[in-house]
């Protein structure tokens, strides 16, 4: 988080996974999910992945709240990841 031209001590401290490559992430495309308390420890919360905001919540979460590559792959799916990117950056 920025403010007034400075980078919060969280932010700059946190380390974010990432995988080697988009093709790694092969998680599901379709139904409902309920990620794991580590990355979404609210109350208990189904994503539609048929919902765009439900997909792209859920995205927003694992993205910043997984905590290994195996967490990124089993989640994340690399054909929605571009799909939604490429949505939003033309945007």
């Amino acid at each position: 988080m920025r403010h007034a031209g400075r980078i919060s001590r969280y932010a700059a401290a946190r380390i974010y996974a990432l995988p080697e490559s988009l093709d790694e992430l092969v998680g599901p495309t379709s139904g409902a999910v309920t990620l794991p308390r580590h990355i979404d420890w609210g109350s208990h919360y189904e994503y539609d992945l048929a919902d765009e905001a439900d997909l792209l919540l859920m995205y927003e979460r694992v993205v910043r709240e997984a905590q290994s590559a195996a967490d990124l792959r089993a989640h994340l799916n690399a054909d929605l990841v571009r799909r939604h990117w490429t949505a939003a950056a033309a945007a």
